[in-house]
């Protein structure tokens, strides 16, 4: 993101993310992803989508019922590590509070961060300038830190039972996408990711299969994606993302913004 212009809003940057960024385990029904935090940064994704839990006085990561074997608390230590080595970058998070006793995480994770400089909670859409260097949170829902999410996808569009159709509902989600990105105090949120566990007619369709056949139909679809001038998408969230796929969402941006 270095030589994105200090002035330019991240709310009118195309920025590459992961969809329950830390699910790594539990099986083929609820892994999403297969690298590392810390690869999934070094390969350029800037958007984490994480799922916690409070129990007692600690963060969980989850997927569902799934423990993710990692805390709230190493998530943020991956990131500021990755973050004094790359202090041009600025990586966006979105807590989903999950299970139960929701309303605890919020208050939680405002202590963790109380006082850290480096974690952007405001609500207002900063410049690049204002967040090199800086963890900045997103809200949604019941959580209230940080800068507002506009999502694209409908109430259970992460519902594959036919990958022609997933397709479809991607493209329109994107058309959105570029309609609203930059156009108000949020930042807008896509996702191709899917699952058909759950459903009678996709019960097979992991979200690994699905991965399989929609991450190379979204490369080609996203190469052959010709975005108006001075637009943009937000943020889109994968799984199973590769790294020409990463690459070509941040080539969606204008030149003169590349990461």
């Amino acid at each position: 993101m270095r030589s994105i212009d200090d002035h330019k809003k991240i709310s009118d940057i195309t920025i590459p993310g992961t969809h329950d960024t830390m699910a790594l385990h539990g099986g083929p029904a609820a892994e999403c992803q297969v690298w590392s935090l810390a690869d999934q940064l070094r390969a350029g994704i800037r958007y984490l989508d994480l799922r916690v839990f409070a129990l007692d006085h600690t963060l969980y990561i989850m997927h569902g019922v799934v423990y993710q074997h990692t805390t709230f608390t190493t998530v943020l230590s991956t990131i500021r590590t990755f973050l004094e080595q790359y202090r041009s970058e600025a990586v966006f998070v979105r807590v989903k509070p999950d299970l139960f006793d929701k309303d605890k995480v919020e208050g939680m994770v405002a202590e963790l961060i109380a006082g850290d400089q480096d974690v952007w909670v405001k609500s207002v859409i900063p410049r690049m300038g204002d967040v090199r260097g800086k963890i900045v949170l997103l809200q949604k829902d019941g959580f209230k830190l940080g800068i507002p999410i506009l999502g694209t996808d409908k109430k259970a569009d992460y519902e594959v039972t036919h990958i022609g159709e997933k397709e479809r509902k991607i493209e329109t989600h994107l058309q959105e996408a570029e309609r609203d990105c930059g156009g108000g105090d949020y930042v807008v949120l896509s996702y191709s990711s899917g699952t058909g566990i759950g459903t009678l007619e996709g019960m097979f369709l992991t979200p690994k299969r699905v991965a399989e056949k929609i991450d190379p139909w979204f490369y080609g679809y996203l190469n052959g994606l010709h975005l108006r001038k001075g637009s943009c998408l937000g943020i889109i969230a994968m799984d199973f993302p590769g790294l020409d796929l990463i690459q070509t969402v941040i080539n969606l941006n204008p030149k003169s913004i590349m990461f």
